[in-house]
């Protein structure tokens, strides 16, 4: 059904849910995952959307966003983006607007697939019928053992041992993945390449903080050749994504739709990516990301982010499963295929 009036209502929450334990990676501690869920109604339909982020971003979706996107007609979604970022001009585009904005335009290619009932990898178009997921833990706050046990604290003089305990964990002949988050310098994170090498490694992602794109582009060329390095996952407008490609810093660029845009931000990074023949990833929300790692050539894999994972299987229906370590789109159901469960989401609810 096409609406005769554009979107009507913008509904938002927040919800803050509890890890097991506390955890923490080479930069950060937390204890608790923020989720900010929005639907957007139009005709009989609504469409769903999120965000992994504070609550506050919340509060700009209904302060600020709502009255941007109201009336706007939901198949317009790019008139919908772009009345989104005129709106935050004076709060700045990235961080927790960027993650508002995100959340919102997801729920608008929802409503517009869900009206045209049509699955939102169709909408958007597949380029493959199924995409690889690689799995994501073993956080700093482990001990070797825990960590083991999840692959079957953050002194970098303790890495080693931890990526040699992944690697007994997983075995020969399975790839063996080192996050950093940024918490090197430059001649560490060089050293402990030539190290990481040794023990089967061959992915290296943020080994310096985001914004050395020069130490970036460093680890790149003095890596050892088996070592692809890897970021991006703060990329939240183009010109994020833009620096690392004229900087020629990064091997594989990581792109996480619920920062980047949304499916609308999503789309036009990976095109700019693409254009430089460089692979592509997708960071966490693995629900957010089947159909998007379907639908653009470039991208390897998606990130099996095991917090979120357990957050998407716990408080949506239709959330994705894994056959063979590979993730497919519901071709039946329109938009993404979930829907949010109000009644188990309602113990993590928090006021905005």
């Amino acid at each position: 059904m096409t609406p005769d009036t554009g979107i009507a209502e913008v509904e938002v929450s927040a919800y803050e849910i509890p890890t097991a334990v506390p955890e923490s990676d080479g930069t950060a501690d937390w204890k608790s995952t923020g989720l900010v869920v929005v639907e957007l109604a139009a005709g009989d339909k609504k469409g769903l959307g999120y965000t992994y982020t504070d609550p506050g971003a919340a509060r700009l979706v209904k302060d600020v966003l709502a009255g941007a996107v109201r009336g706007i007609h939901p198949f317009d979604t790019t008139s919908v983006h772009a009345a989104m970022v005129r709106a935050v001009r004076n709060h700045g585009r990235g961080g927790l607007a960027g993650m508002a904005i995100s959340a919102v335009d997801v729920a608008c290619w929802d409503l517009k697939a869900k009206l045209l009932d049509v699955p939102l990898s169709k909408l958007i178009g597949m380029a493959r019928p199924k995409v690889p997921a690689y799995a994501s833990g073993g956080f700093t706050s482990m001990t070797e053992r825990e960590l083991s046990n999840q692959l079957s604290g953050r002194e970098p003089e303790r890495d080693l041992g931890r990526v040699a305990a992944a690697r007994n964990a997983i075995g020969p002949g399975v790839e063996l993945l080192v996050d950093a988050n940024g918490a090197y310098q430059r001649k560490q994170a060089l050293a402990f390449a030539d190290r990481f090498a040794e023990l089967g490694v061959t992915w290296f992602e943020e080994p310096v903080v985001r914004t050395d794109v020069p130490g970036l582009r460093l680890l790149r060329d003095r890596a050892p050749a088996g070592i692809e390095i890897a970021g991006g996952e703060y990329g939240y407008e183009p010109a994020d994504f833009r620096r690392f490609l004229e900087a020629q810093a990064l091997d594989v660029i990581q792109a996480d739709v619920t920062r980047c845009g949304g499916i609308t931000g999503f789309l036009r990074n990976a095109a700019q990516i693409e254009s430089h023949d460089l692979p592509m990833s997708c960071h966490c929300a693995p629900a957010l990301h089947v159909a998007l790692g379907c639908a653009v050539p470039a991208v390897r894999h998606v990130e099996w982010f095991i917090d979120h994972v357990i957050i998407e299987q716990e408080l949506f229906d239709g959330f994705p499963r894994p056959e063979k370590g590979e993730l497919k789109p519901d071709p039946l159901e329109p938009g993404l295929g979930l829907s949010f469960k109000r009644g188990e989401a309602a113990q993590y609810r928090v006021r905005i």
